[in-house]
């Protein structure tokens, strides 16, 4: 299988590790064959560094230098826990001792033996993963199916009122089982009132189950923190673990992370100096809105268009009349407003808009074929964009306005 394709079953969303895993086993197991080494999807391509030597001597080397950077260190004594996952991957893979005989070796039973050598196995694979993570990376996209692109790009956020306790709630159920499975407790500190935020809970749902989910399989047997809190408008979930050694694989799968960039949410890693990492997802509280008025529906797509991947939901009000209602009761981040509209203009409605208390300091930004924006801004305009307007035109009307 060419490296592009091996890629291709290690990142694909919603695939876990373990195909990667799998391919790094088989590995292993071949560790002295050269000529399956040489074949092997790892061989392919330059490598890191663009070594000239053969791809399968350079990958047995990749291959012991990820075992060997397991190693405790030499303080660390032979029978100790903390160097077991070193020793019976040295003494099974690189001196070719039986797995009998490394059990023998350490002194641990089969059951044992065979636990460690799983777990070492993919250590090594998380090691090697991070080592060829470039190649990865240049081939992401190309790899990714195009009808699971398709599909992401069909997926727009439907803000709404969330309450992110409840979604929490809803997640570990859907992880407990697995946890179980891998000796994983979850420990859930969460404030006892609803934590509610402007988000898309179908999709907020989805990130915070593949987060967590991620974070038991690159765990040691022992506990995961979960500990939900708001400081003000901000909103954090931090999961706080001990990885297993070269656990180094993305904090989230593919389709994960473009969700969170659509809900505008950010998510940022960091090893602690005694072993443990803590994953930080920064929660945007409120979404923006924005409410475009005009009687041309061409318009109110296109913007929808325009913000495609902003935390930003669109309202549509077709005439002067119903804009002027929808901005007394949404009371939304901005309103971008047309000028010809029948029954009552836009230059009416930008005045009944500046005199009412209730909308009165909304950011209107007139959008029209009458380039006067003089007018605009004596008659309370915050800003004026001439018809037609593009992406950037928008996009940048809305970041100096702060919507975005």
């Amino acid at each position: 299988m060419e490296v592009r394709d091996m890629v291709e079953s290690c990142r694909q969303p919603g695939c876990p590790p373990e195909s990667f895993i799998r391919q790094v086993r088989d590995l292993l197991k071949h560790l002295y064959d050269f000529s399956y080494l040489q074949r092997h999807p790892l061989a392919q391509g330059d490598g890191p560094g663009g070594s000239a030597e053969p791809a399968g001597q350079r990958l047995r080397r990749d291959v012991i230098a990820a075992i060997e950077s397991l190693s405790p260190g030499p303080g660390v004594p032979f029978h100790m826990p903390q160097a077991r996952l070193y020793n019976v991957l040295h003494l099974h893979y690189v001196e070719g001792l039986t797995v009998r005989e490394v059990a023998h070796e350490l002194g641990i039973s089969m059951r044992q033996m065979y636990r460690d050598l799983r777990r070492g196995e993919e250590s090594v694979a998380g090691v090697l993963w991070t080592r060829y993570a470039e190649r990865a990376g240049r081939y992401q996209q190309e790899a990714q199916p195009s009808s699971i692109q398709a599909e992401l790009a069909r997926l727009e956020p439907r803000l709404r009122p969330t309450d992110v306790n409840a979604l929490l709630r809803r997640a570990r159920e859907a992880i407990s089982r697995m946890a179980a499975q891998r000796s994983v407790t979850l420990e859930f500190d969460v404030q006892p009132e609803k934590v509610i935020v402007s988000t898309d809970p179908v999709m907020a749902q989805q990130v915070l189950v593949s987060l967590i989910s991620h974070a038991i399989k690159q765990t040691r047997p022992g506990e995961v923190y979960l500990k939900l809190e708001r400081v003000g408008e901000l909103v954090s979930l931090s999961l706080r673990y001990r990885p297993e050694p070269g656990a180094d694989v993305p904090v989230l799968h593919l389709a994960a992370a473009q969700l969170v960039e659509k809900l505008g949410w950010r998510v940022e890693q960091k090893e602690l100096p005694d072993g443990e990492r803590i994953i930080n997802l920064h929660i945007a509280a409120h979404g923006s809105t924005l409410l475009v008025i005009d009687d041309n529906e061409g318009l109110i797509e296109l913007v929808e268009r325009y913000l495609t991947g902003q935390a930003c939901r669109v309202v549509a009000a077709l005439s002067g009349r119903e804009g002027l209602r929808l901005a007394q009761e949404l009371q939304p981040d901005a309103i971008i407003l047309d000028v010809m509209m029948p029954e009552m203009d836009g230059w009416e409605l930008l005045q009944r808009l500046r005199t009412s208390t209730r909308t009165s300091n909304i950011p209107i930004i007139i959008c029209s074929v009458f380039n006067d924006p003089e007018l605009a801004y004596s008659l309370g305009a915050s800003l004026f964009l001439p018809k037609p307007v593009s992406r950037d035109d928008v996009l940048g009307a809305l970041s100096q306005l702060k919507v975005l």
